[in-house]
């Protein structure tokens, strides 16, 4: 059985389940969408990640007799609710989007639609779960997009804000696009390759370099990555790299695979000083792993530099997505049910309009040019809607709605982007390999014009909700002031 997660929420989660049942609404439908409102470290785009865990999650769900015991010793919750939470398990369904997918801002990632005493249980963990790894997903898509094609390989466990960070940071940076790990846990866990070294302290207890590396050599000839900057890289340390190639070539036990790597200095200039050295000794396939405090920006300036670097190791950028360090995604309540199954859309206002939610349970439709299968927009409507590509579209700015654009009958074609994955409390969707998830991922990607990649000032998507739901969406806003002006 995997982990039971089911005390890891907020207090005010365990108070409001109470108070619905005090009311008389526990039994009450309700739908909450998981979204996020910005996308990270400036991206065009975001990668969804985090399913596999979320439905873990969500089919353990359990109250144990320890966790009985420890909220009844809190003197906070009745017999009833504790009795309720005994027998407590899923019974709704979740929609999502599938690990991998280009995301965008506003656009659920989750639908829960379950009876709202449950529902609104799920919230954090939920949140903590998807949030974290679609950032990390989405620094590692970035960090791959400047390394160009070369190889990403995530090095970040020992920087990661604690172990379950590091570990299922690694996964989702395959997800975002890395070709390994340096994790075993995670490579084990995940079944996700996983790729080291060595370190300096393997040099340092010997007293010669030579003879460090040569003891390597011997231990992993298969494998023989040389860590060559412990004392100085272009006059000790490729040199006797280059030592120990030779020997192993004289033995034929050199295999592929076999290289340098780099972890201070110049990497422009060391790289390319490293590579004329090499080849000219006659090891031009021989590769260059460049690791130490690497990120998007000085991986996109040192590929200007010409860089002759073939893989990149990525640690604490990548693990900790430092420069923005939390997606912020939010689980807001939409609809409810009466139970004669009428839809009551729910709305929550701001004087922050990025804060005012989109009302009502939705579906996010995805529209594409049929000539380049290329990515034009996606369309928010409600769930009983039906966009047909055989009759002609006009989309909107929900904010500024005189911008507008109409897509011609038969020149564009579409896709739903929320799948059932629980219905009726049962999963119906299998999560696929890792492996498959990241071609899925690669596929989403060429999906996209490059303007929407571009590091820097990426083109923005078209987000649009339909008619209808921008309609539902302003009488709402209108009937709320009204409601509750004083």
């Amino acid at each position: 059985m995997s982990e039971n997660l089911t005390l890891l929420t907020d207090l005010y989660e365990l108070t409001m389940m109470q108070g619905f049942l005090r009311e008389g609404m526990g039994d009450h439908t309700a739908v909450f969408d998981l979204f996020y409102r910005e996308n990270p470290s400036g991206n065009g785009f975001a990668i969804a990640a985090g399913l596999e865990r979320a439905l873990e999650y969500i089919n353990n769900l359990r109250f144990d007799s320890e966790d009985i015991k420890y909220l009844t010793e809190l003197n906070l919750f009745d017999v009833e609710f504790l009795n309720t939470l005994n027998n407590l398990r899923f019974t709704g369904d979740v929609y999502a989007v599938p690990e991998g997918t280009v995301v965008f801002p506003q656009e659920p990632l989750l639908k829960i639609k379950a009876p709202i005493f449950q529902a609104q249980l799920l919230e954090t963990a939920l949140l903590t779960i998807i949030n974290h790894q679609t950032l990390i997903a989405t620094k590692a898509a970035r960090v791959c997009s400047a390394a160009q094609g070369s190889a990403v390989l995530e090095f970040g466990q020992r920087r990661a804000q604690g172990p379950d960070a590091g570990l299922y940071g690694a996964r989702a940076a395959v997800v975002g696009g890395c070709a390994a790990s340096s994790n075993v846990l995670a490579g084990k866990k995940f079944n996700i390759p996983i790729r080291g070294t060595h370190a300096h302290s393997w040099v340092m207890s010997f007293e010669e370099e030579l003879t460090a590396f040569r003891a390597y050599a011997n231990c992993f000839p298969d494998r023989c990555v040389l860590l060559v900057d412990t004392y100085d890289t272009l006059r000790s340390g490729v040199p006797n790299a280059i030592k120990v190639f030779s020997e192993l070539k004289e033995q034929g036990e050199l295999s592929a695979g076999y290289g340098i790597r780099l972890d201070s200095g110049d990497l422009a200039y060391m790289s390319k000083r490293a590579r004329l050295m090499l080849d000219e000794a006659g090891f031009k396939d021989a590769l260059i792993t460049a690791s130490g405090d690497l990120d998007e920006y000085l991986i996109s300036q040192l590929k200007l530099q010409d860089a002759k670097i073939d893989t990149w190791g990525v640690g604490t950028n990548l693990i900790t997505s430092r420069d923005c360090p939390s997606l912020g995604g939010v689980y807001k309540l939409v609809c409810e049910y009466d139970p004669d199954g009428v839809s009551i859309p729910k709305i929550k206002l701001s004087e922050n309009l990025d804060k005012v939610t989109n009302p009502g349970d939705k579906k996010i439709i995805r529209l594409y040019d049929v000539r380049t299968n290329k990515f034009k927009a996606d369309l928010i409507t409600l769930v009983d809607e039906i966009v047909d590509p055989s009759k002609d579209l006009t989309i909107f700015d929900p904010r500024a709605t005189w911008k507008r654009l109409t897509l011609e009958a038969g020149t564009f074609k579409t896709r739903e982007l929320l799948i059932p994955v629980i219905v009726n409390g049962k999963q119906i969707y299998t999560p696929p390999h890792i492996s498959q998830i990241s071609e899925y991922r690669e596929t989403e990607l060429n999906s996209l014009w490059d303007e929407y990649k571009r590091l820097v000032n990426p083109q923005i998507a078209f987000v649009d909700l339909s008619q209808k739901l921008y309609d539902l969406k302003q009488e709402m806003i209108s009937a709320v002031r009204r409601k509750n002006s004083v």
